[in-house]
């Protein structure tokens, strides 16, 4: 009897001293210095039978910030840094007011991939469970006017992010999927020279 205590002791020690928590999730997702790849991003409006579609690519530099590179079925280009949003024009980048909900959502999606759980912390309560190979994250709106946008946020994934979906207090929501995200070192020239201007 004492044996059998003293190992499901060992076992629940054993357990606590692997689970997975905040900090380690933080470090896992902040580990790479550049992550890219493509995104498919559905907008699930209660109005219609079917969801927006939209796809593009997307460059998350520890350093510079995130390029959201809308390629369907618009072709429109964002940074997101720490000035705010900014969106390509003619006449070059032009910072964006990024009050709306489009704002808070850039905002939100760039302290995800960057892994900032304490930055998130401040305005949702977090959930984690899981493993480092498979973990799902719950947000929960603290501030009255996040509550006016998300009812909830649910992001999953592995070594790296994968899916992100907004339940909007409205009834509508987004589901983000990044399907094929790559880790690298080193920023093109192209995208240097969009993060500098």
């Amino acid at each position: 009897m004492i044996r059998a205590l003293l190992l499901a002791g060992l076992l629940l020690c054993a357990s606590l001293a692997q689970a997975f928590d905040l900090e380690q999730l933080s470090a896992q997702l902040a580990k790479p210095a550049l992550l890219r790849g493509p995104f498919i991003q559905e907008k699930h409006l209660r109005a219609l039978p079917q969801p927006l579609t939209s796809k593009g690519l997307f460059v998350l530099s520890a350093e510079h910030g995130l390029l959201w590179q809308l390629r369907s079925p618009l072709h429109l280009d964002y940074r997101i840094d720490a000035n705010g949003i900014a969106r390509r024009t003619k006449q070059g980048w032009q910072q964006q007011a990024g009050q709306d909900s489009a704002g808070q959502q850039s905002r939100l999606f760039l302290a995800v991939l960057k892994g900032d759980h304490a930055g998130l912390a401040r305005d949702f309560e977090l959930h984690l469970g899981g493993s480092a190979d498979a973990w799902q994250l719950s947000l929960t709106p603290r501030s009255l006017l996040l509550k006016q946008i998300f009812s909830v946020i649910q992001i999953q994934g592995g070594a790296l992010v994968e899916r992100i979906e907004l339940q909007e207090a409205q009834g509508d929501s987004t589901l983000l999927r990044l399907p094929d995200s790559q880790t690298g070192n080193s920023l093109s020239e192209q995208e240097r020279n969009d993060f500098a201007d």
